[in-house]
């Protein structure tokens, strides 16, 4: 996932440690060490994602990122 996404909505496909498939619309806060910072829309929670997990991503409603 390419920094040009910090401070972007995306929705993202991920696969958890117990091998669960989710998706999840988060906005991103920072990508560092090889982790997605992020607050979770559906829980209002901040959440780390690690980067090798995350299958997929796309911007949320269209959104360009810069």
């Amino acid at each position: 996932m390419p920094r040009k996404y910090i401070g972007h909505t995306v929705e993202i496909v991920y696969l958890d440690s117990k091998g669960k498939l989710t998706q999840r619309v988060i906005t991103v806060n920072d990508i560092r060490g090889g982790l997605v910072r992020a607050s979770c829309l559906a829980s209002g929670s901040p959440r780390s994602f690690r980067l090798d997990r995350i299958l997929a991503w796309r911007l949320v409603n269209g959104a360009k990122a810069s």
